[in-house]
């Protein structure tokens, strides 16, 4: 047998414990490594051992660096190394059995000198994991030179007891001396002792161990308390660690009794030559009785954590398959809670109803994801996988939710938060005032922690994680039928300023109203009734909706209330509450008029029923900010219904959707947020009444006559914040004191810049109109000039009131005070015992106020606890300081409650004039609006003109030299055009040219020229004369609805179905090559019949720009169709076209298709082919030659027979009056 090392001359180290024999002649690889780990030690112990004739296996020194080599480069990873305590080499030694790393209380050894981690429960240790042994020794193996290197672990906890632990210091620590001291850096000093501490090894694992300490992470508890060591186990103390304690041994496993050799005995029988033994012993046979590792949480499925998961059902046990699924909810069975562990169940207790939401769930300074939001992190945004006791989990910090909450919802997620209600120090003193009445022992360990709120794209409320300005919706649609007609109620809210709008209406077949509210408003979250929307209406949406629009399916009647329902849930909630009258009579007048519209109570009630699980709700609906909304205002607007809004590219342009190059684009110079959101509902619904248009344009013209006005409001109101959502904020008591001093300031300047603007004469117009009706916000700023200091809420970010305003402040304060006087008392009182005034207090992480005492300082009371030290000095707690430190942060405590309560009374005081703030707020969006119309007419250059409005009998418009207004900023040779439509000329001008010539541009240009005028801006016109147009009509491009199974032709007849069924005489109406998408057979009919139809019959005004030239030829005598063409200059010989974009009278010679193919590109041979096929097949082309051959004998037009035929069967009713003036003046013309 070797001989034993010597670790020590007067602590000899205990013996190894005994261990099982086998018959087996085999040694398990499992003890060949363990073998090899006994040469693990540090150089000091290796020169220590061979100085005490500690004998070498194999009997040579360089067989053994050999090993040691070997072993230190095969070195297993982190997490599955066997760390060994050496032991005499005769003697067979047995693994640790290591626990799962990511544990956070779990055993880990430390990986460079092979010896127990302090936080390793192994005989010989303290109660707690923490070894009895002498500063001497502590030293010792504690070195900086031997640790590992630290990890950076930003997970830092002011959960459970964590902040309480200075606190509890055992009667162990207070007779130790320097034994176990807490490691922690302090704030000044730059030279510390490598003090042997657990905490500071504890924070040595992995980098993995995203880890913030939680008591009810643990899945068996352990005892916070050390034990007392005894006397001889102090005394046995060395530099070296003590045996771990012997796991399970194999029975196959071979003990030698002597040596380590290999053992052999002669066989008589066996004739083979003895064989080496090989190098690699035959691996260990598994033994299923041995305790197995625990696999890392984040490296498994969670449906081996959790088995229900491997089978999701919604929380009424349906499968994802089922019609009944709800993604929103899982199913968790009931034996499944019992297993959980407190922390488990607070958290499936709100994830189980937000399955198809992240859920951020708040621990310590951090906000944590787990399980399959985890993994979601992970793939997403590589978020750092780790575990927190049962669950996979990655972590942000706190600061930056903001961030990535706003990451997760622009991938089309929900957000729910989860805040902690209390800190560790509050959880101490209510766990110390008495339970949580009805709570189990158990669940009382957890810091209480309730849903904050859900965060979705629709319904965002803090102003740094919406993306823009403008306005975002969350829709509620119920569609039912009345009289076999769709109809719609719409309830719909902006979330951001508590801004509900309400609507109800019987639409047409074709859903014009419904898909005209779908493009003004572009909801970015919709609430539908399950099974309950039509094909026609989900094409709609489908088609004006965002790919990140979240769409909510609700259940009918349970989720999705009835009007009945609705009613009752508004009552009983207490929204709307009056002391003296009944509630019915303090609802906002616009919800008590919809109290009796049943669609709209439904669609209402699913929309609070929504926010209500969002947590937003009451914030929001007791605002009382209720309006009506049409989406088609027919008495008070220029209807452009949503068709024509794509078609022009009115809010999103054709190439990307975004908003370069669109109208809104040009006309919004809105400085203020809320002027914003205004403008574009000045620009979805323009004037139709000539006095107010022309009162708009007498604003414009006076802002530009004289700019002071205009200078003085834009210079003083730039950095005005988003006052209308802030206020909305304020209300809910979610206002940040920094956010609220800048309310104050914005309004204090509103009320200065009106004043300025009164000074220079605002007159009797709308500007003088909108001052004169300005509230007075003097008499209601006046209270908060002096209510709290506003330096304190900007810097600290806290509304601390002036003395004398908030008396439970006050006292609170004081109390503060007086400890913080009794703390200096107690300094002056130890250095006058002491007989130093270098004693000073420090602060070292959580533990405050350490008393920090020069080592050469004699005479330190025994009743100090030490809590840590540096080379020059140690800092203590005395009993008595101990007790003021808890004292003052339980007034700490205590007062930040406070401060919160003064904040919710500053805010409720301050919400109580929101009406005021409120009419404020939206009179200067409305002086922004008409500034911002004054400086988009400036902006126009030359020539720009003022519209002139005219009541005739007949529509007009008339524009000389008008140039499109969204390509100015682009092109600077725009050629401009005359138009003429209606009054002493024809209404209707047909326009045909060449492919590319610019006959949209014209249909275009004219439409957004009207729109510009009715809104009250000039225009890039030398002059401008026109009637005010009632509608814009339009049918542009061609595009098909595959998913809807519609083709182009049929999307092309559905719009032009509408504008027959709905132009009037007033309206503008664009027409563009219909007809194209059929046969030329087909499409020659159907244009040639739907041009006499609106020409004759309706009398609308506008263009129909067309291919067929045919047309030109039948309709040359119609008294309301005008022959325009788009001028051209032709190269035959080259096949080139020069476009020269003017608009003539006349019919174009041809479309010129061929030159444009050889111009893009397209063969010669196969240009040349197709010449010869359309001199041979062009219908269009020998229509136009048999109708100038009838004309040479007696020709009618079809139109002109077709309403003859009418009126002999129908008589004068099947024709009309304006079609008999119409007919006869075409029969005069013929």
């Amino acid at each position: 047998m070797a001989g034993s090392s010597k670790v020590s001359d007067s602590s000899p180290a205990a013996p190894p414990p005994a261990l099982k024999n086998s018959t087996s002649n085999s040694q398990s690889s499992k003890n060949q490594k363990s073998i090899l780990g006994f040469f693990q030690r540090r150089a000091a112990e290796t020169s220590q051992s061979s100085s005490h004739g500690t004998s070498k296996p194999n009997g040579t020194s360089k067989q053994l660096k050999d090993v040691k080599k070997a072993t230190l480069a095969k070195r297993p990873a982190r997490g599955t190394s066997q760390s060994l305590t050496p032991a005499p080499s005769s003697d067979a030694l047995e693994e640790l059995d290591v626990q799962d790393e990511g544990s956070h209380n779990m055993g880990m050894q430390s990986e460079e000198n092979g010896l127990p981690s302090p936080i390793t429960p192994v005989p010989g240790l303290g109660g707690d994991g923490s070894q009895d042994i002498e500063p001497s020794s502590s030293l010792a193996f504690s070195s900086p030179s031997r640790k590992a290197k630290k990890t950076i672990n930003y997970a830092e906890s002011d959960d459970d007891d964590v902040e309480g632990a200075m606190f509890k210091l055992t009667e162990t620590t207070k007779t130790r001396g320097r034994a176990l001291k807490r490691r922690k850096t302090s704030d000044t000093a730059d030279e510390e002792d490598f003090v042997h501490d657990d905490k500071y090894d504890a924070e040595e694992l992995d980098e993995n161990d995203f880890i913030v300490p939680d008591d009810s992470d643990d899945e068996i508890p352990h005892s916070r308390k050390r034990k007392r060591p005894s006397a001889t186990q102090s005394r046995k103390s060395s530099s070296m660690a003590l045996p771990p304690p012997p796991a399970e041994v194999d029975d196959d496993i071979v003990i030698p009794a002597a040596s380590t050799a290999q053992q052999w005995t002669y066989d008589a029988e066996n004739t083979q030559p003895l064989q080496p033994r090989p190098a690699n012993t035959p691996p260990r046979k598994s033994d299923p009785a041995a305790k197995k590792w625990k696999e890392k949480a984040h490296k498994t499925d969670p449906e081996q954590r959790y088995p229900w998961l491997a089978s999701i059902m919604d929380a009424d046990r349906n499968s994802p398959g089922h019609p009944e699924y709800d993604p929103r909810t899982v199913y968790i069975p009931p034996l499944a809670w019992s297993k959980f562990s407190p922390f488990e169940k607070q958290y499936w207790e709100i994830k189980q109803k937000f399955w198809d939401t992240i859920v951020f769930f708040k621990k310590g300074k951090f906000y944590e994801l787990y399980e399959n939001d985890a993994t979601i992190g992970h793939q997403l945004f590589d978020l750092k996988l780790t575990d927190r006791v049962n669950m996979r989990m990655v972590g942000v910090p706190e600061m930056s939710l903001s961030h990535w909450a706003n990451q997760f919802v622009a991938k089309g997620y929900k957000i729910a938060r989860v805040d902690q209600m209390e800190s560790a120090l509050s959880k101490e003193m209510r766990e110390r005032d008495g339970k949580t009445p009805g709570k189990p022992a158990k669940e009382e360990k957890v810091i209480r922690r309730e849903l904050a709120c859900v965060l979705t794209s629709g319904t965002l409320v803090e102003g740094s994680m919406l993306q823009d300005d403008m306005s975002t919706f969350c829709v509620s649609i119920k569609e039912s039928a009345i009289d076999d007609l769709p109809a719609f109620g719409i309830a719909f809210v902006d979330t951001a300023t508590g801004q509900f709008f309400l609507t109800e209406f019987v639409d047409d077949v074709d859903l014009t109203k419904f898909e005209t509210f779908i493009a003004q408003t572009r909801p970015q979250e919709l609430l539908l009734e399950k099974s309950c929307m039509s094909v026609k209406a989900m094409r709609i949406l489908k088609n004006n909706t965002g790919p990140t629009t979240i769409w909510n399916h609700l259940k009918p009647g349970k989720e999705f209330w009835a009007a009945d329902i609705t009613c009752r849930e508004i009552d009983a909630s207490g929204y709307f509450v009056s002391e003296d009258r009944d509630n019915i009579e303090v609802w906002p007048q616009a919800l008590r008029e919809a109290r009796e519209k049943e669609l709209l109570m439904s669609a209402f009630g699913a929309l609070v029923q929504y926010l209500r699980t969002l947590k937003i709700e009451r914030d929001l609906l007791t605002l009382g900010n209720f309006t009506w909304y049409d989406p088609i205002r027919k008495a008070s607007s220029l209807v452009l219904d949503g068709q024509t809004l794509i078609n022009l590219e009115v809010f999103a342009n054709s190439y990307d959707g975004g908003v370069d190059g669109t109208l809104f684009s040009l006309l919004n110079r809105c400085i203020t947020p809320f002027g914003k959101r205004m403008f574009k509902q000045w620009v979805c619904h323009p004037l139709i009444d000539a006095k107010k248009i022309n009162a708009r344009l007498d604003t414009v013209d006076s802002l530009n006559a004289d700019s002071s006005v205009r200078d003085r409001f834009t210079s003083q109101l730039t950095k005005l914040p988003d006052l209308e959502r802030l206020i909305s904020r304020i209300h809910a008591g979610s206002c940040k004191a920094q956010d609220f001093v800048r309310v104050l300031e914005g309004f204090e300047q509103i009320d200065y810049t009106m004043g300025l603007v009164k000074a220079v004469g605002s007159g009797d117009g709308v500007i003088g109109q909108l001052v004169s009706t300005m509230p007075d916000l003097e008499g209601c700023l006046k209270h908060w000039k002096t209510a709290f200091d506003r330096s304190k809420a900007k810097e600290d970010g806290l509304l601390v009131p002036e003395r004398g305003v908030e008396e439970d402040f006050d006292a609170s304060q004081d109390h503060i005070e007086q400890v913080l006087a009794d703390l200096e008392s107690l300094l002056k009182k130890t250095r006058r015992d002491l007989g130093s005034n270098a004693i000073v207090y420090r602060d070292n992480g959580k533990e405050i106020y350490q008393l920090e005492v020069p080592i050469k300082i004699k005479g330190v009371p025994k009743n100090w606890d030490q809590m840590s030290a540096t080379a020059k000095v140690k800092r203590y707690y005395s009993p008595e300081l101990r007790s003021l430190v808890r004292q003052l942060q339980e007034a700490q405590e205590t007062h930040g409650q406070i401060v919160k309560q003064v904040a919710g009374r500053f805010f409720a005081r301050f919400d109580e004039e929101y009406p005021t703030w409120l009419a404020a707020v939206r009179i200067v969006a409305q002086l922004d609006c008409l500034i911002s119309l004054a400086k988009a007419s400036l902006a126009l250059g030359e020539p720009s003109c003022r519209p002139a409005f005219v009541e005739d009998e007949r529509s007009v418009i008339e524009f000389e030299d008008l140039r499109h207004p969204c390509m100015l900023p682009n092109v600077t040779d725009f050629i401009p055009n005359d138009v003429k439509l209606g009054g002493d000329t024809a209404n209707i001008n047909l326009l045909t040219g060449a492919n590319a010539a610019g006959k949209s541009t014209i249909l275009r240009m004219t439409c957004i020229a009207v729109i510009l005028a009715q809104l009250g801006c000039h225009l890039p016109a030398r002059s401008a004369r026109l009637t005010p147009t009632d509608r814009i009509m339009s049918r542009l491009g061609a595009n098909d609805h595959i998913f809807a199974a519609q083709s182009t032709f049929f999307v092309e007849l559905s719009e032009t179905k509408k504008i027959l069924a709905e132009a009037t005489p007033r309206s503008l109406v664009i027409l563009d090559e219909l007809g194209r998408g059929t046969s030329s057979y087909d499409g020659v009919a159907v244009a040639q019949a739907v041009l006499h139809h609106i020409a004759s019959h309706i009398g609308c005004v506008g263009f129909f720009a067309t291919h067929y030239h045919s047309l030109a030829k039948e309709f040359e005598s119609h008294p309301e169709i005008r022959a325009k063409r788009m001028r051209i200059w032709v190269d035959g010989a080259e096949r080139k076209v020069t476009f020269l974009y003017r608009l003539e009278d006349g019919v174009a010679e041809g479309s010129f298709g061929m030159h444009c193919a050889a111009m893009c590109g397209i063969p010669d041979k196969v240009v040349e082919r197709a010449e010869v096929a359309a001199r041979e097949w062009e219908y269009t082309s020998r229509l136009r030659e048999s109708l100038e051959a009838a004309k040479g004998e007696c020709y009618l037009p079809l139109g002109v027979l077709s309403d003859v035929a009418w009126i002999l069967k129908e008589r004068a009713e099947g024709v009309g009056e304006r079609g008999l003036e119409v007919l006869r003046r075409g029969l005069e013309g013929v």
